[in-house]
């Protein structure tokens, strides 16, 4: 029997495993969905292997990160493969109303289930498929199931980290873009600029006022102009906000600025022209926050070499693998900047992350698990 068919005949139960994870609810920062996802998993992955070594990592106030071991005879003494993935979700409770767990048309909906619920199910059967195979490990296996990456993975990224720099390549099983694996994604960053200005009557003394509204839309014009599509820098305003009331001229003013680039060194030009900027009006004083929050992902040689191994390993099991390049971000980018070997995007093909209209599809399910096996196996 191929790891194919062998997965075809798993794909109910990666189903039936992957709703009932989707049916705990853990939005980011919500501590007790938190828990009972990383004690679900942790149970789940111990029916699968019950040699792994399994560490919960409570963060506090945010939630519980999972950190397994595994490995075998043939495998110990070698660096491991790090299989990354996240369990919190963008989805607050009673979101399920909206977009119940349920299969339509060969599709499984459900708040989660495309990122990335059902990816944490595949590796966990993927697991049990690998021993019941009687298969043999190329080298250990470290599985790091985050809890806060949705909302920038400030108490993850350590582990990330650590865990990265420990590993000889890493898979994350983050959602795939239409079946294609991420060979590279765009660093983000977030800032806040806020313009302080001076109040007035808007009838009575206007001229006597400095708006902080009015030099915030200036500034917004300076912020646009620097995104460069060729290169592809974008520098987006997503939110603004200010003024007190209509007769008032606005003595502040705030808006949120989203920053995404292909390259440290395009990283370090764009928060350089942030941190640099000057009022229009010397009247209006701008203070500026935020941060690059995750570095680029750039498609190294080595990103390379592991992607080419991965197609290969596709063609034998019957399926065309293709790369490609995205513009959002993940704990991935952690990885890579590390000069870690990495492929994001392992995971089953599906559509609507982040919205109510979320689901995977079905059929994906044995190509998607097989692939993981194959890399888990093959030197």
């Amino acid at each position: 029997m191929s790891l194919i068919e062998y997965f075809e005949n798993k794909t109910e139960r990666i189903v039936e495993l992957s709703s009932a994870l989707i049916d705990i609810e853990s939005p980011s920062f919500d501590v007790e969905g938190s828990r009972e996802a990383a004690e679900w998993i942790e149970s789940e992955i111990l029916q699968a292997w019950p040699e792994a070594a399994c560490e919960k990592v409570e963060a506090d106030g945010v939630g519980t990160h999972l950190v397994v071991r595994i490995s075998d005879a043939e495998s110990n003494g070698k660096k491991p493969v790090l299989i990354l993935g996240h369990s919190d979700t963008v989805h607050p409770r009673g979101a399920a109303e909206e977009n119940p767990t349920r299969i339509e048309n060969g599709r499984l909906y459900g708040c989660g289930s495309f990122d990335m619920k059902a990816n944490i199910a595949v590796m966990i059967e993927t697991l049990r498929g690998i021993r019941e195979e009687q298969l043999q490990l190329a080298r250990p296996v470290t599985i790091l199931i985050c809890c806060d990456e949705e909302v920038g993975s400030e108490t993850g990224r350590p582990l990330v980290e650590r865990e990265a720099l420990l590993s000889e390549f890493a898979l994350v099983f983050e959602p795939s873009a239409a079946g294609k694996v991420k060979t590279g994604r765009k660093g983000t960053g977030g800032y806040e600029l806020h313009a302080r200005g001076i109040p007035a009557h808007a009838g009575l003394e206007p001229e006597k006022g400095a708006s902080a509204i009015l030099e915030i839309a200036r500034q917004i014009e300076k912020l646009h102009e620097l995104t460069d599509f060729s290169i592809g820098t974008t520098v987006t305003v997503g939110l603004v906000k200010g003024g007190t009331a209509t007769n008032v001229v606005p003595a502040n003013a705030t808006c949120s600025v989203d920053v995404r680039f292909e390259t440290l060194a395009e990283a370090k030009r764009i928060e350089n022209e942030i941190r640099n900027l000057t009022a229009v009006d010397e009247k209006v004083g701008l203070t500026i926050t935020g941060e690059i929050n995750r570095p680029p992902m750039e498609r190294t040689e080595g990103v390379v070499r592991l992607f080419e191994k991965a197609k290969a390993l596709a063609s034998e099991l019957g399926f065309v693998l293709e790369e490609t390049k995205v513009g959002g971000a993940s704990d991935g980018n952690f990885v890579g900047a590390l000069g870690v070997p990495l492929l994001d995007g392992l995971g089953v093909k599906g559509d609507g992350a982040h919205t109510l209209d979320e689901y995977i599809e079905i059929p994906d399910i044995p190509s998607r698990a097989a692939l993981l096996a194959k890399l888990l196996v093959s030197e």
